[in-house]
């Protein structure tokens, strides 16, 4: 979003989202004073012994005071701002933030099992631009608004029914339509193309997943997913498989799961499709162990979650030989699902073709449609902390 804000304003600096203003960018806010305590060897925040995290302060026994007077401002508080003013990228997200919107997401999720519903966003309205085909981010983006009592306006293929086929350039679609909507939802062709929308527009931008860039609310409601799933995210091993190289979805569930201690990720992959070494290098320059292997049989029977994706031919243009030669080497099916652990799932973000098996579908650790619904209540989270705030 292009206009400036009081509590938190982001600038694009080359392929990473910056504060405008540094002063204004305050993720969590402490104050707190202690009086009249017996011991002097008092653990601050952050230390052993307390346990400081989204906004909530615990003090252990090691300290006795006769008083003690805590006061908390935390972001995360009702009525706070959002702290970002757009969501473009995986990178924008800290742990802390995420597990605030997976707690917005359950309190979305008892809305949407509700009958009566939520008129919050009651007259709020919501643009959906997509320049590239969609099912499920465009369907559950306008059913999340419409549960939260917002109305939808939507152009469906805008690269070829909007005024995009005549020429017009995205910045002057963006300025157009902030100017009818409170927020707009948009699919591009292009990597990058969300960077440019938000960095024009002066109303909140969601990346629907631009081009073989990134695809942000995929990864969130897939890291909520696997949580919900297999009840942690530290210490997991999480295998990628299919076309890791054009696949958004992966590139920014990676940059997700960097986020957590002691992941382990697998990339398996036909070798014109294997993952980008900026993906490697970032995961790396976090700490973060990764292995490329091409036995998915071998990697199934080692991870909690299998993430299975589509070998894209969209993504090939003419070479339709080298997406033959992708297409098909690896395809999960009971031979795999005999070898993972019971709690292990396969995930998938679809649509599939062939490369998980509809046999697959009965077996209790497909989870790849649960994971589709988890993203109605994700996407409801956002919508309502980017209208409306904490």
């Amino acid at each position: 979003m292009a206009s400036s804000s009081t509590f938190s304003s982001w600038t694009f600096n080359g392929s990473t989202l910056a504060p405008k203003s540094a002063k204004h960018c305050c993720f969590k806010q402490t104050i707190y004073s202690i009086s009249s305590c017996a011991s002097h060897d008092m653990i601050p925040p952050n230390e052993k012994g307390v346990d400081w995290g989204r906004g909530r302060l615990s003090l252990k026994s090691r300290v006795q005071c006769r008083a003690l007077e805590v006061g908390i401002k935390s972001s995360y508080s009702v009525g706070n701002k959002f702290q970002l003013e757009d969501v473009i990228e995986a990178q924008q997200f800290d742990r802390d933030t995420l597990g605030a919107i997976f707690e917005v997401a359950l309190e979305m999720e008892k809305i949407e099992k509700n009958s009566t519903g939520s008129q919050m966003l009651k007259g709020y309205l919501m643009a959906t631009l997509f320049y590239e085909p969609s099912t499920r981010t465009r369907l559950s983006f306008e059913s999340a608004m419409k549960r939260l009592g917002g109305e939808v306006l939507t152009t469906e293929n805008a690269r070829e029914f909007s005024s995009a086929a005549k020429g017009e350039t995205l910045e002057d679609t963006i300025r157009t339509v902030e100017g009818y909507s409170d927020i707009i939802v948009m699919r591009h062709f292009e990597s990058g193309a969300a960077r440019r929308a938000a960095a024009t527009a002066s109303i909140p931008i969601i990346n629907a997943g631009d081009g073989p860039g990134q695809h942000p609310t995929q990864a969130l409601l897939d890291v909520y997913t696997i949580e919900r799933e297999i009840g942690k995210l530290d210490g997991i091993k999480v295998g990628l498989v299919g076309d890791l190289a054009y696949g958004r979805t992966v590139r920014s569930l990676a940059y997700l799961l960097a986020k957590y201690e002691d992941v382990k990720i697998y990339f398996v992959s036909p070798e014109v499709v294997k993952m980008k070494d900026d993906i490697k290098d970032y995961l790396t320059s976090k700490g973060v162990e990764w292995e490329e292997s091409a036995d998915l049989m071998e990697v199934a029977s080692k991870c909690d979650v299998v993430y299975q994706t589509r070998i894209q031919r969209e993504r090939f243009g003419e070479r339709i030989d080298l997406y033959e030669e992708a297409r098909g080497k690896y395809i999960v099916d009971h031979g795999v699902l005999s070898v993972m652990q019971k709690h292990a799932v396969v995930m998938h973000p679809l649509p599939r073709l062939d490369e998980i098996t509809v046999d697959v579908d009965l077996d209790p650790r497909a989870a790849y449609f649960r994971q589709a619904k988890n993203g109605l209540y994700i996407r409801m989270a956002l919508l309502k902390l980017l209208l409306l705030g904490w």
